[in-house]
């Protein structure tokens, strides 16, 4: 998206890539975009738009990621100073937003409580039906010229216990700073 975040008069250019970071480019000359800010989230971003959503007079930047969650980074100040001494009071506004905040999140908590219990009462019934829940899996295995290697990335909506990888010829797995795995190779009878 294009989005005047800086309020400098000019757009800035707002990039959300598929490993998840998030990147602010201002075009103070005419040659090349600098880039200002980034950020990164834990999954790729799927959609991002700039604009005042949350509260007027301050610009955010709304990104969706591949699950479905929604982070919005916002131009109004979250920190206040006060001088030596003074105590931080907060607006009736704000007082009524974090009220607001922790009933919603006691609310979701008694729901869950309540599908965790309807979910053992029915898992533990004479007639409960075990399932695999389906789910979508993204995947990208794309070339990378820079050096002659392939990137293989899968990302699912639940947690990846393991990943194998068969091949009919010898490959040798690199190193990525974002890779959390523990990689074991296995010999494969070639019949």
């Amino acid at each position: 998206d294009s989005f005047d975040i800086l309020g400098d008069g000019v757009k800035e250019l707002l990039v959300g890539r598929d490993d998840g970071v998030l990147e602010i480019y201002n075009f103070e000359s005419a040659d090349d975009p600098v880039l200002r800010y980034d950020h990164a989230l834990s999954e790729s971003i799927a959609s991002i738009q700039g604009g005042c959503v949350g509260k007027d007079g301050y610009d955010e930047i709304l990104a969706s990621t591949y699950s479905g969650w929604l982070t919005g980074l916002t131009t109004e100040p979250v920190h206040r100073e006060g001088g030596s001494g003074e105590e931080l009071k907060l607006s009736q506004e704000m007082q009524s937003k974090i009220s607001s905040l922790r009933n919603e999140l006691e609310h979701l908590q008694m729901k869950v409580l309540q599908e965790r219990e309807k979910y053992q009462q029915s898992s533990q019934s004479s007639t409960a039906v075990s399932s695999v829940p389906a789910f979508s899996v993204n995947d990208k295995f794309t070339l990378n010229k820079d050096d002659a290697s392939y990137s293989l990335v899968l990302e699912v909506q639940t947690a990846i216990d393991n990943v194998l990888v068969q091949s009919d010829v010898p490959i040798d797995l690199l190193d990525v700073d974002k890779n959390s795995a523990v990689v074991s190779f296995s010999s494969c009878d070639s019949e």
